[in-house]
């Protein structure tokens, strides 16, 4: 199996320019990835809107349905392009709003939406709703694709999950801020590493608001090894998912193999 190519979008530098802005930007970084070579973009958190809503009621007013016409749109621009397209945005459902990301197929299907299960701070707890699906995957040349955003990845057990339903690439679009860099330096890769699959990790870069983005977008391989790491601006970072480093990694790690879940069940029981 040859390995994934994935274009990996850091940015905007700056405040954004509304929905119509962030449709533009991402055609734009899908005519890119495709001249690439890619299959897949994966854009932050957020990424059509900005992360910078104010607050609930921004976020209420932005807020589009999952087949709305922000996902038109991205479907046509993937169709386009013939590229797999990331995207994030206010989703609202049923019960209100939600932080999700959707995956859109190179032919403009619409393959996976995720609701973010773990809200960081008090903004996103007013804002959204928490997701109640953990594991949320789909398929792309043949690899099994898994989405987490932000948060959710700093917890271990999401990402295990993951590993033990059978994904391959888990695709986290994020909006980290500084000062807390050692999250995409060192905890992505570790996890990585500890779960034996892919992560790629794109983040915003840059103020926005009263918010100062990270940048440091990775793809981080079962090995330990990052493979591709961006800087603190706005890029396009391209990178491989290679199934045949995958395949042998966990050949060789015995993480998944040792566990004994029979002691677990006491690690998640809330003292009290």
């Amino acid at each position: 199996m040859t390995p994934l190519r994935i274009a990996l979008r850091q940015g905007p530098p700056g405040p954004p320019a509304g929905p119509a802005a962030g449709l533009a930007a991402l055609d734009d970084d899908a005519r890119r990835a495709a001249a690439a070579g890619a299959r897949l973009l994966v854009t932050p958190e957020l990424s059509l809107t900005g992360y910078a809503l104010g607050d609930a009621a921004g976020a209420a007013r932005l807020a589009q349905p999952a087949d709305g016409p922000w996902a038109a749109a991205v479907a046509e621009t993937a169709a386009r392009h013939g590229v797999a397209v990331v995207y994030g945005w206010p989703e609202r459902g049923a019960a209100g709003v939600h932080n999700s990301v959707q995956l859109i197929g190179p032919d403009g299907a619409r393959l996976a939406v995720y609701r973010k299960t773990h809200l960081y701070g008090g903004f996103e707890t007013a804002a959204f709703l928490p997701g109640a699906e953990p594991v949320v995957q789909t398929g792309l040349d043949g690899l099994r694709i898994g989405l987490l955003i932000c948060y959710d990845v700093e917890f271990p057990e999401t990402v295990r999950a993951h590993a033990l339903a059978g994904t391959d690439l888990l695709l986290v679009p994020t909006a980290l801020m500084r000062p807390f860099e050692a999250v995409a330096r060192t905890l992505v890769p570790a996890r990585a590493l500890e779960s034996q699959l892919y992560i790629a990790y794109a983040n915003r870069c840059g103020p926005e608001g009263e918010h100062h983005f990270a940048g440091l977008s990775c793809l981080a391989a079962p090995d330990g090894s990052v493979p591709a790491r961006a800087g603190t601006g706005g890029e396009l970072l391209i990178a491989e998912a290679d199934p045949e480093l995958l395949r042998a990694s966990r050949a060789a790690s015995p993480y998944l193999r040792d566990r004994r879940p029979e002691l677990y069940g006491a690690l998640t029981r809330v003292p009290g």
